[in-house]
């Protein structure tokens, strides 16, 4: 009797283990080879199970068919939490930090504005508004980092700028 419980203790082992198999199969490279040893695990758990009956069999089929998909849920749940995981997985994008992506609504709001170009304007680079960074397009060539410009044009979601100098 103890002997059988063992036997079905076992085949449970395997589809738990088939499960594991099938989870390293998406991170380790072994061309089929995880996923073989997954799917002998699950015929010798579901073999195991129908040794005992046609009805212990089916129990094992439907054991097999719980129990996969709980221990698959369970690793992607886990996994993102993990160290592994916070490394391989892309964190949500922070909008709030050094982004230079415009607000169209007060645009219009930054003409006649002075600034300080942040990264070569070849034509097109950021330049900083009190602030607040941005990218704008000079209006002839390059202009060099850390050179004040204003903002003479304002064309949908297009800031164009000048040296100041060169508006005196």
């Amino acid at each position: 009797m103890i002997i059988d419980i063992l036997w079905l203790v076992l085949a449970v082992f395997l589809f738990a283990a088939c499960a594991v198999l099938l989870v390293l199969e998406i991170f380790v490279p072994s061309f089929g080879l995880l996923t073989l040893s997954s799917l002998a695990c699950l015929g010798v758990g579901i073999a195991i199970f129908f040794e005992y009956g046609t009805l212990t069999g089916w129990i094992g089929v439907i054991v097999a068919a719980v129990l996969i998909p709980l221990i698959w849920i369970i690793a992607y749940r886990i996994f993102p939490k993990t160290s592994i995981g916070r490394r391989m997985i892309l964190g949500k994008p922070d909008a709030g930090r050094g982004d230079a992506v415009p607000d169209c609504r007060d645009l219009q709001e930054m003409l006649s504005k002075e600034g300080v170009v942040r990264t070569p304007l070849r034509p097109v680079g950021i330049c900083d508004f009190d602030g607040r960074r941005l990218e704008c397009v000079s209006e002839r060539g390059f202009i060099e980092v850390n050179q004040k410009v204003m903002v003479i044009r304002v064309q949908g979601t297009t800031l164009t700028v000048r040296p100041v100098e060169e508006i005196q």
